[in-house]
């Protein structure tokens, strides 16, 4: 029934049907609890078989890119969004409220509930332009460390922060510093790019474009003449073979042809074409070189986020299938089943096999944890 629920995307009736046409006699809320009840081994992990959670952290310990996604979730009647998060070597999803920036931190920490303030948490603090007493005051601190949201707001109360009502809020941007503090000194993220579609939440860290989105904002531009047209078209051009350029480059990377592409990148996304609305597109292009050419310096990094917008497709297929979920257990094992059956597939592994070897299935092959496997994969060659 796991098998056929959460890789097959067989409906709970279905389920019904089937098991009762051979003869077993079984209720609808009997494979609720069979597919929901227990299961907490597969989410949070269990010695010496961790799983879930305990994948997403082999991830960003080890990952030299992962590419991240959201879409819309139903829970418990309410709207909600579904986070991705991935490489080719493991994918993980959550379900939460919101699609922050607070949210995507929050997430990283895999997890753990502690806030920090570290030299990683002041550095972001610094970039996002938060009141330098501000940033003096959570620095000189003899507290950095804090176990929960509770006790870090408790902090902020005593060192007036939540008091001033500024732009940007000093308590949202201390808070995000703090989260992103906890991802470093978890090691989490060290090394690693992330790469988007450029939603403005998963701007954090090491940060890369998909040039597949970023190009639909030429493609997608309305022209009205036939001028407007050719220089739409023209530009589009000029994008995919350099992208195509950008692909061999990630073959055979060298110091000159890293010049060469940059030079080029300006002079595509800084000419003046007359179409005034092109031209803004290509200056707001522009304006993200470092981002849509982090390739150049890291060229294992994909050019784009495909490898996410397949891994969701996954739980944009059980929505429309099964619609939302009702309880937080089934939202959980949702989530949980659906990356753990992506991370199988990509580690060449039976998610049957998978399931035998967790349940302890007399004659199932046995499988290694997950996560050991998401580790290997990720060690330098």
């Amino acid at each position: 029934m796991l098998a056929q629920h959460h890789q097959g995307q067989v409906t709970v009736p279905r389920l019904v049907a089937q098991l009762q046409a051979i003869g077993v006699s079984i209720s609808k809320r009997q494979i609720m609890r069979l597919l929901i009840a227990g299961q907490e081994g597969f989410l949070t992990g269990w010695a010496p078989k961790a799983t879930n959670r305990d994948v997403l952290r082999a991830g960003l310990e080890t990952a030299r890119w992962v590419t991240v996604d959201d879409t819309g979730a139903r829970h418990q009647g309410a709207n909600g969004v579904c986070t991705q998060i991935g490489n080719d070597d493991f994918a993980w999803f959550g379900t939460t409220n919101s699609k922050s920036r607070l949210n995507f931190l929050d997430l990283l920490r895999a997890g753990h509930t502690d806030y920090v303030v570290n030299n990683a948490a002041l550095t972001y603090m610094r970039q996002h332009a938060l009141a330098g007493p501000v940033i003096a005051a959570l620095a000189g601190h003899a507290e950095t460390h804090f176990a929960d949201r509770a006790a870090w707001q408790a902090h902020l109360d005593r060192l007036g922060i939540t008091q001033p009502t500024v732009t940007p809020d000093p308590v949202r941007v201390a808070t995000e510093g703090a989260l992103w503090g906890s991802v470093q000194a978890h090691d989490f993220l060290r090394d690693t790019v992330i790469v988007s579609d450029d939603a403005g939440q998963f701007a954090v860290g090491q940060h890369a474009l998909c040039w597949v989105h970023a190009e639909r904002l030429v493609h997608k531009l309305d022209t009205f003449t036939d001028a407007q047209h050719a220089a739409q078209q023209r530009v589009r051009d000029l994008i995919w073979t350099f992208y195509a350029d950008l692909k061999v480059y990630r073959t055979d990377p060298t110091p000159r042809r890293r010049r060469q592409l940059r030079a080029r990148f300006d002079r595509i996304f800084r000419r003046r074409t007359g179409f005034a609305t092109l031209d803004r597109r290509l200056a707001r292009l522009h304006a993200n070189k470092a981002e849509l050419l982090a390739v150049l310096d890291h060229p294992d990094v994909p050019l784009h986020t495909n490898g996410s917008e397949r891994d969701i497709r996954c739980h944009v297929t059980k929505r429309k299938v099964s619609g939302g979920t009702r309880s937080d257990d089934g939202r959980n094992c949702r989530d949980a089943f659906l990356g753990v059956a992506k991370t199988c597939a990509k580690l060449g592994i039976a998610f049957w096999d998978y399931l035998g070897s967790r349940l302890a299935v007399p004659g199932q092959p046995v499988v290694p944890p997950l996560p050991d496997l998401v580790r290997c994969r990720g060690q330098p060659a």
